[in-house]
């Protein structure tokens, strides 16, 4: 899956939301200040050409939905995060966020529980 630009992924993260969308109900979930028309159809036009949006003609406009998972698309993403900044390595990835969010000890206890919880089903 080829990398998205800041405004593919926000229009991306809009059409998963929705499951369908025309141009203008994309238009409707993006933060102010609102991009113009002919702009949000030219990114679409490249989502679809990138092979993560599909198209489907509903009258005389075309209607949106996404080509790709969005579960993939976040793994891939995360991933290549953990990879990049913590050299692939999870527990150094999740001692980080946990420095960061600043945790508290119970919220550090329900994080390791739901590890062991999700380690757990998959054994």
């Amino acid at each position: 899956m080829q990398k998205l630009t800041k405004r593919e992924d926000q229009i991306m993260q809009v059409v998963w939301r929705l499951k369908t969308a025309f141009i203008r109900d994309i238009i409707d979930k993006l933060p102010e200040p609102k991009p113009h028309y002919n702009t949000v159809a030219t990114i679409v036009k490249i989502l679809v050409k990138k092979g993560v949006l599909q198209s489907e003609m509903i009258g005389n406009t075309h209607q949106y939905s996404s080509a790709v998972d969005f579960e993939a698309y976040r793994d891939q993403n995360l991933g290549s995060i953990k990879k990049k900044f913590f050299g692939d390595s999870f527990p150094k990835m999740m001692a980080y966020f946990a420095k960061e969010e600043n945790l508290s000890e119970i919220e550090i206890e329900e994080l390791v529980e739901m590890i062991k919880s999700n380690k757990n089903k998959t054994s």
